[in-house]
């Protein structure tokens, strides 16, 4: 079951990051097909209301992308904290606000105008997103979307992952986790208060403990399973 969700999840990755490259050249040509980039702005944002940044995880082209082709398995590590700084993702929000803003302003009522400027906000991002992603972490530009800040502010405590006393602390969830949380800091708390989790599952199935889980109830261990099957 752990492999079959790593493996689902990474089999619809593989489908929807090919619609960022598609989208990216088909707008250098044919403008109006930068409009596509208001699905992505629209499903993160209007998801985050029942299941907080769920579209990050696979339905997002970008995140998709960024997660085949720079994330190491094993090899997770947390974002800097200076990354992460609310004085940053806002800046970065009200910075592309006003850059797309302004270029639709200037180019209102002409379709191939207005498409262009979602597509070099696209072009320009997804640049930057690959810089980060080699030099800071892969999911560095996750961090700082304009999208996906507010996705996290609309959809904070919404599906959130509850941890039982079972965790450890082993510090695999993080290694695992695609946008460098450390979901073991809620241990306490009962669950993880960072709305930037975008509920991918890696780190539960990661978890040897069955620590994590999205669901209100703990997950029956291998144990309590066969103990049932001899019962029953």
């Amino acid at each position: 079951m752990k492999n079959t969700l790593l493996l689902n999840r990474y089999r619809k990755q593989a489908v929807t990051w090919v619609a960022l490259p598609t989208v990216i050249a088909a707008g250098w040509i044919y403008p109006p097909a930068g409009f596509l980039l208001l699905i992505c702005m629209i499903g993160a944002v209007g998801l985050s209301f029942f299941s907080g940044r769920s579209w990050c995880d696979w339905m997002c082209p970008r995140g998709a992308f960024y997660d085949i082709f720079f994330q190491k398995p094993g090899k997770g590590k947390p974002v800097p904290t200076w990354f992460r700084s609310p004085k940053l993702r806002y800046f970065m929000l009200g910075f592309i606000f006003v850059v797309l803003g302004s270029q639709l302003y200037f180019s209102w009522g002409n379709l191939d105008g207005m498409g262009m400027s979602f597509v070099r906000l696209l072009t320009m991002t997804t640049l930057v997103g690959i810089v980060t992603a080699l030099l800071v972490h892969p999911r560095s530009w996750c961090h700082i979307c304009p999208m996906g800040t507010l996705a996290s502010l609309f959809g904070k405590g919404k599906k959130p992952l509850h941890i039982s006393d079972k965790c450890t602390s082993c510090n695999l969830c993080t290694q695992a986790c695609p946008m460098g949380l450390t979901p073991h800091e809620g241990k306490e708390a009962g669950f993880l208060t960072d709305p930037d989790c975008i509920k991918c599952g890696s780190c539960t199935v990661t978890c040897n403990r069955n620590a994590l889980y999205f669901t209100q109830r703990a997950p029956k261990t291998d144990h309590q399973e066969k103990t049932k099957t001899r019962c029953t």
